[in-house]
């Protein structure tokens, strides 16, 4: 009988091991390897929503770059520069898209008075790096990106990040964690804590209902791809971020639900401005409402003196 039961446990560890191997392998393929959008299905998306003029990019004054990593690969980026001044933002695209993606935002910092740089997060469009890490890695990507922005421009410069959703959490996290150098920070639809946003999600598109999901997740994330969910967390380095911060989301975002943003400025320090826009869904805040948008931003840069310098 004792051996019998001690064959039965053994079979039922083993399975329970492999069990959690193949949760743990499959949750972290679909963080790490999440799957990309094509380049030219995002390029003829945006022309075709007039987001993007072909005609205007191909003539515009720009020039591409190849800026190593602190992370020992090579960022593809454009350096859009159609006014005569050394005022630049660095635009942080979302997880699946590519710098295509954030040309839509270059118009609107062009009108501002401010030249800007697009680049590929690590795995994204023409940029190296094997995973996404959703900003943990992202972030000293960005170090060197802004880096490179400074020694081009000079220190006297007005150089200020804008990110959405994992561009946002990513820029946050490099404020409040690497180094808070730029002159301002825009976040859009940034998540506050990464573990919860993973739970959040697993919940609502699998049975799962288990914070031990998370456990194991972190455990596989760990061995294979060097940190934790929780080590991705904006929530915990936003109140570091001296400069002025302007958040942004939209109400009917119901991916990363718009009361993490309201977290994130709730706990920010200093200059901080907030904006709920009432129409969007996930990252669509400025598509849907571009005018009111730039003149949301254009705002919160004059009330912080960054307007025509």
């Amino acid at each position: 009988m004792k051996k019998r039961v001690i064959i039965w446990t053994s079979i039922l560890t083993s399975i329970l091991t492999a069990t959690a191997t193949v949760f743990g392998y499959f949750v972290t393929n679909k963080l790490m390897y999440m799957k990309k959008k094509e380049d030219e299905f995002i390029l003829n998306r945006e022309i075709t929503s007039k987001r993007l003029d072909d005609a205007w990019f191909h003539q515009v004054n720009k020039t591409e770059k190849w800026i190593e990593s602190k992370n020992g690969y090579s960022l593809k980026a454009i350096f859009v520069e159609p006014l005569e001044t050394n005022n630049y933002v660095i635009i942080c695209h979302g997880v699946t898209e590519n710098k295509i993606n954030s040309l839509r935002f270059v118009r609107m910092f062009e009108r501002l008075g401010f030249n800007s740089v697009v680049y590929d997060h690590r795995r994204h469009g023409d940029s190296g790096g094997k995973t996404t890490s959703f900003g943990f890695y992202e972030k000293i990507d960005l170090q060197s990106i802004l880096e490179a922005v400074r020694e081009r421009v000079g220190d006297e410069a007005i150089i200020g990040i804008h990110g959405e959703s994992m561009g946002a959490a990513t820029t946050l996290l490099y404020a409040g964690s690497i180094k808070d150098d730029a002159d301002f920070y825009i976040s859009d639809c940034s998540f506050s804590n990464f573990e919860e946003q993973v739970y959040n999600i697993m919940t609502q598109t699998t049975p799962l209902r288990s914070s031990l999901a998370i456990r194991f997740a972190n455990l596989f994330l760990k061995m294979r791809d060097g940190y934790t969910l929780n080590l991705v967390s904006p929530i915990d380095v936003v109140d570091k971020i001296e400069k002025p911060v302007l958040f942004i989301h939209s109400l009917q975002d119901d991916f990363i639900l718009p009361k993490m943003t309201e977290a994130l400025y709730e706990k920010k320090n200093g200059p901080k401005t907030l904006k709920l826009f009432d129409i969007g869904a996930h990252a669509k805040s400025f598509n849907e409402n571009s005018e009111e948008y730039e003149q949301v931003v254009a705002d919160f840069l004059q009330q912080n003196n960054l307007l025509n310098k």
